[in-house]
């Protein structure tokens, strides 16, 4: 029995009860409004991080709408097409990450993105947030659950192919981050804890080989910056300090919506994207803070509930990573602005100011509306 089948609840209940309007057009309104209070909550603070700028809000807005836009469409799509379209999705992604070193465009000192001449730019990464475990939790489910050791194996190379194709770019966090979600997949199919103890004893042996061989110069300093920032206070600690100062001066209450010191004087580094949860800290305080991470375990709860009321293996499985990975997106935002994980560039979900990450994300609650919503 799989770690998921083990807490799951009674069998589908949801045959039983009239189809309600929000079940027709397949939108779980519970997580659905967990998502418009985090939104809302964003372009709040994203007015106040930009300094009032409406330009800048407005543009946020055109993308949410187009995030939830998406967000409707792959919701109607029944959970078995996206079994049927796994692995052509899986294969276009490996395609495009391979294609990156040849065709890429190179900008920041990286090369991450493709270029469709006189459309978009995109980065193919991107595709894998979804690809990657929806693949994974296919294959695990069409071949029993817990997996034999064969089944781990494939998956651990499917696993390795993108997130090598990606540390490559370079672009660690967005690996990690993709690493992640197939690992929980991995997981939640039902290790062993004698196996689960083994590989986390593996990982912590390969540390020492990740950061010689893998990490970039960068990159380590990052590391070294999170334990001393006070070594490099104009440099690597900047971000660091800068957030933690402003966080910290916010207090219980915080000093005024838009009377941020650090945030609106421009001494906290990319505050309307990766750095934006440290205005509210500083300008709403604990209580602010304490609110939005309320609104985000709404969204988690309701994203485990969904996951272990999946109809069959491959939903619990593709729908317990999905949250579990947007988890992990919060935590570590959250971790680098507070100063207690290294600063890796991943943005606050649906709050920083971006494009791609929030229609990514949003997509995948479609996949996780779709499978609330849809019948056995």
């Amino acid at each position: 029995m799989s770690l998921m089948d083990s807490v799951r609840l009674s069998p589908d209940h949801r045959m039983d009860r009239p189809r309600s309007l929000w079940l027709r057009v397949h939108l779980d309104p519970y997580l659905f409004f967990g998502l418009l209070l985090i939104c809302g909550c964003g372009l709040f603070i994203l007015f106040s991080a930009t300094g009032g700028n409406w330009n800048v809000v407005l543009r946020q807005m055109v993308r949410l709408a187009v995030g939830f836009g998406v967000l409707f469409v792959v919701a109607q799509f029944d959970p078995n097409f996206f079994q049927r379209w796994s692995l052509g999705l899986f294969l276009v992604g490996v395609a495009l990450l391979a294609a990156v070193p040849v065709l890429g465009t190179h900008a920041m000192g990286a090369q991450r993105w493709l270029t469709i001449p006189g459309l978009f730019r995109f980065q193919p990464a991107e595709i894998m947030k979804l690809a990657l475990p929806i693949m994974l939790a296919w294959y695990l489910s069409r071949y029993g659950v817990p997996p034999k050791y064969r089944h781990l194996f494939v998956s651990v190379i499917l696993l390795a192919t993108p997130v090598v194709l990606i540390v490559e770019q370079p672009d660690l966090g967005t690996a990690l981050l993709i690493a992640a979600s197939g690992v929980f997949v991995i997981f939640l199919a039902g290790l062993s804890w004698k196996l689960i103890l083994a590989l986390t004893t593996l990982s912590i042996g390969m540390m020492p080989v990740l950061w010689i061989y893998v990490m970039r110069d960068y990159q380590r300093q990052r590391v070294l910056t999170l334990f001393n920032p006070e070594s490099d206070p104009l440099g690597a600690g900047w971000n660091t300090i800068q957030s933690i100062t402003a966080i910290g001066s916010g207090g219980l209450q915080g000093k005024g919506y838009m009377l941020g010191t650090q945030s609106q004087l421009d001494f906290l580094p990319e505050s309307h994207t990766d750095f934006i949860v440290a205005v509210l800290g500083e300008e709403l305080g604990f209580v602010g803070m304490l609110l939005l991470l309320a609104a985000y375990v709404w969204v988690l709860m309701r994203g485990m509930l969904i996951a272990v009321r999946g109809r069959d293996n491959f939903c619990r499985l593709l729908a317990g990573s999905l949250t579990l990975t947007f988890f992990i997106y919060v935590f570590v935002n959250v971790g680098m602005v507070c100063g207690i994980l290294p600063v890796v560039g991943v943005p606050l979900p649906l709050v920083s100011y971006g494009g791609t990450s929030i229609v990514t994300l949003l997509a995948g609650f479609g996949v996780l509306m779709s499978i609330s919503t849809h019948p056995r």
